[in-house]
């Protein structure tokens, strides 16, 4: 049974590999099963017995990807400096991975528009990122590193933004650096904790926040 695991283990991964090979080269809509299991050098056959569609191979794309973020996020807790481990989770997903990882991620979110099961997985794929983000967060208040009064959401939502528009620089433009940029998303993160931007800050019930005017 050990041995059967591992070669269907090993059938998946190179299967998922072949599939995102064809979806960059092609795009999502225009690659076949038939592609993927060319690229694989399987029979179209022996794909189906793993994955149904082009969809459950997306899904078991950004599984792959889930686990490794989860490993990434694992360390933040124990870091000595929490805010530069996470500054560097985020160079190895937004800089240090091929740019091929962008080309799909881009071209997925266009099907996504259209398609409701790859929209579905797509919003999953990013609610695991957001609650990860925002334990971190959570973390780092009870830990005395960030203020109490911080909105987590607003935060978590301004980095997802942030994180998107560099996947979409680097798939568009293959001279885009994206590591000066990963740098700055960090400092912002520091100085968000840190109380610094009054808009990222949730006043106590009854109590309004100090505008910049007047």
């Amino acid at each position: 049974m050990n041995q059967h695991t591992a070669i269907g283990q090993d059938h998946r991964t190179r299967i998922l590999d072949a599939a995102h090979r064809c979806f960059v080269r092609s795009g999502f809509h225009r690659a076949t099963m038939q592609d993927v299991a060319q690229e694989a050098g399987m029979s179209a056959g022996n794909i189906y017995r793993y994955f149904s569609s082009k969809d459950q191979i997306v899904s078991g794309l950004c599984e792959r990807d889930r686990a490794d973020l989860a490993s990434s996020f694992i360390s933040l807790r124990s870091a000595a400096d929490p805010f530069a481990l996470f500054e560097a989770v985020g160079r190895h997903h937004l800089v240090d991975e091929p740019r091929a990882k962008a080309l799909f991620a881009l071209d997925l979110w266009a099907e996504a528009a259209r398609n409701p099961r790859l929209a579905a997985i797509c919003n999953d794929f990013e609610q695991d990122i957001r609650n990860r983000i925002t334990d971190f967060v959570a973390h780092l208040v009870e830990c005395g590193q960030a203020v109490p009064q911080l909105d987590a959401d607003a935060l978590v939502e301004l980095l997802l933004c942030m994180s998107d528009g560099l996947l979409a620089r680097r798939a568009r433009e293959p001279s885009f650096d994206p590591a000066p940029h990963v740098a700055h998303i960090g400092q912002v993160f520091r100085l968000a904790c840190a109380g610094a931007f009054p808009s990222l800050l949730s006043a106590p019930q009854g109590v309004p926040l100090a505008s910049g005017g007047d």
